[in-house]
């Protein structure tokens, strides 16, 4: 009865900590996506020029820890003039490293689109830009799903790390209560398992979504 109490009391604050757990794990999700899509492109490019900052670019963040890139972010730019609030940097930070592993979801599922439709497409008159647009891309994303949604469900574990920039997602909302109650193993319990309750919400999102483009694809 006493752990029930202690859950129930907890439950409240670990659900306000959900919810930024979610707007963190959605937005940097959208960033990433936003970021990912050029990256991605600008990686299949024949230019050097186009290749090599991008390249670069998801080396670097792949490269180095995620808690790294928060620090810089939070507690580096600050030194040249550039600031961000918690929830901001929290959110970059995030986008930001997505970003660089969704392009390499994407550039895979765009490569792994068969040489076949860009001869087709050149056939008919599209230039490379309207068959990336209109023929690649449309199939690119039903193969980078799968990926894509791993990235989803690691960015709602990594959103764990802005704990250490103030910011009161899940996990900092459970270390409160502990510094409160001095109960830490049933609640990191709780938030483990909390955790792993929106993953699986996630996968099954991912199962579905994945069954309607197959569907489709079919279909056409």
């Amino acid at each position: 009865m006493e752990l029930l109490d202690l859950l129930q009391q907890a439950m409240p604050t670990l659900f306000r900590g959900v919810g930024y757990t979610l707007v963190f794990a959605v937005a940097s999700m959208l960033g990433g996506l936003l970021l990912g899509f050029p990256l991605a492109i600008a990686r299949i490019l024949p230019s050097r020029l186009a290749r090599w900052p991008a390249s670069t670019y998801v080396s670097l963040m792949r490269g180095t820890p995620l808690l790294v890139q928060i620090f810089v972010i939070y507690y580096g730019l600050p030194s040249i003039g550039i600031s961000f609030s918690p929830l901001t940097a929290g959110v970059l930070a995030l986008s930001l490293n997505a970003g660089a592993y969704l392009s390499e979801s994407l550039r895979g599922a765009i490569l792994g689109v068969h040489t076949g439709q860009w001869a087709a497409s050149y056939s008919i008159g599209l230039n490379y830009w309207q068959t990336l647009r209109y023929i690649v891309i449309p199939q690119a994303i039903r193969i980078a799903v799968p990926s894509m949604s791993n990235t989803l469900i690691s960015l709602i574990k990594d959103t764990s790390l802005v704990s250490v920039i103030t910011v009161t997602e899940l996990m900092l909302a459970t270390k409160e209560i502990i510094a409160v109650t001095f109960r830490p193993l049933p609640l990191y319990l709780a938030a483990a398992a909390i955790y792993w309750c929106l993953s699986l919400c996630f996968e099954r999102l991912q199962s579905r979504l994945e069954s309607k483009l197959g569907q489709a694809h079919k279909s056409n």
